[in-house]
């Protein structure tokens, strides 16, 4: 039994681990407070090829194991949470788009996908449908060589800049059940009737946008169905929220890191009484309780992006998403308690990993929700604890 991180992971790490102090922890809180766009930081992820690493190398991607793409959003989100969205989205929907796309859709789309030229997200959630996707009303009439697609959508990172777009639809409403009759079609920016109307106001997750779609008779080529085949929209989704949780579970794990490294700080700096707050025997017991969640919450991340490099991983990602996000939360509290009052401040950091947090347990399927689905697992048998 290894709990080490391989010699690749572990230089792979390092090099994210100077992106990340250097680029983004020094502008972090200023740029989300006045709600400027992290060019300069997207500039670098272009650099480092991370917009590439869910992409194969035969299309220009880094193709990385599931631990070292858990590693790269443990790194972002220690410095800034929000900026990590922009590539979660992107490297979900090129999952899928490697994983299912036709030969000419991987062709066309995933060498610029790879680079950052392009940039993508996932257009599932609507204003009605949520956690249950099978209720989306989005729908997407075959016309000859197109399909006439209408509907909305909501929450949707990176959807001023994601083109294509590769977007949940109806593609025959009457059948039961109804994922029976999804698809996913790639739409790309600048097609007529398809229009961003708003970015969404969001206590934290700031750094990238989330935004409202409306798709009004917008004229998608039918060689812009995901794969070729009509109704197998909901299983392609599906395979990349796996990773999306995986995904979760690592954001989490670099937002209690942070949370954890603030309160240390501040428990060696911060004096009471004369003595360093540190030495009292209350900061003491936060801080033991921090790293030991903290480090159960990292393996336990860890432990499910190696179980996705070994197949489907239903139960073993909800289960660390479930935890790594509920530590994160925990985390967050804790480090407030620890700075006082100075925790409820904007001029210090901890404000913003707890408003990052609160997040954590609701994307990529709440918390609740997920608990059915490895229970589920459990009485099935996919999945055997001890």
């Amino acid at each position: 039994m290894d709990f080490e991180l391989n010699e690749e992971q572990r230089d792979f790490r390092a090099l994210l681990r100077e992106f990340v102090d250097k680029e983004i922890v020094p502008v972090a809180r200023d740029w989300e407070h006045s709600g400027r766009y992290p060019t300069e930081i997207v500039d670098g992820f272009k650099q480092m090829g991370l917009f590439g690493i869910t992409i194969p190398e035969e299309y220009g991607g880094l193709d990385l194991d599931p631990v070292s793409f858990a590693l790269v959003f443990e790194e972002i989100s220690r410095g800034w949470m929000g900026v990590a969205g922009i590539l979660g989205s992107h490297s979900l929907a090129c999952r899928m788009i490697a994983m299912h796309g036709t030969d000419d859709q991987k062709r066309r789309y995933l060498p610029e996908l790879a680079t950052g030229e392009r940039r993508t997200g996932i257009g599932l959630t609507e204003p009605d449908a949520g956690t249950d996707l099978q209720g989306i009303r989005t729908t997407a009439r075959r016309d000859g060589d197109h399909y006439v697609v209408n509907g909305t959508k909501t929450w949707i990172t990176n959807a001023r800049y994601a083109d294509p777009l590769p977007v949940l639809v109806k593609t025959d409403p009457t059948t039961t059940p109804a994922h029976k009759g999804m698809s996913v079609l790639l739409v790309e920016a600048n097609t007529a009737g398809y229009t961003v109307t708003k970015d969404i106001p969001k206590l934290g997750y700031k750094g990238t946008e989330s935004c409202e779609i409306v798709l009004d008779n917008v004229r998608v080529p039918a060689g812009n169905l995901l794969g070729g085949v009509e109704g197998r929209g909901m299983q392609q989704a599906l395979s990349a929220l796996e990773w999306g949780r995986v995904n979760i579970a690592a954001r989490s794990v670099g937002i209690a890191q942070r949370a954890y490294d603030e309160a240390l700080a501040y428990s060696r700096q911060r004096k009471a009484f004369g003595r360093p707050i540190g030495d009292f025997q209350a900061v003491q017991i936060q801080l033991a309780s921090l790293a030991t969640t903290l480090q159960a919450a990292r393996l336990m991340a860890y432990w499910a992006a190696d179980q996705v490099r070994k197949g489907r991983a239903d139960a073993q990602t909800g289960m660390a998403k479930i935890f790594c996000s509920e530590v994160a939360l925990e985390s967050a509290i804790s480090s407030l308690k620890v700075h006082g009052g100075y925790g409820y401040s904007t001029e210090y950091e901890v404000e913003r990993l707890y408003r990052d947090s609160v997040l954590m347990s609701i994307g990529e399927g709440t918390n609740d929700v997920l608990r059915t689905v490895v229970a589920k697992s459990l009485s099935r048998g996919d999945v055997k604890v001890g």
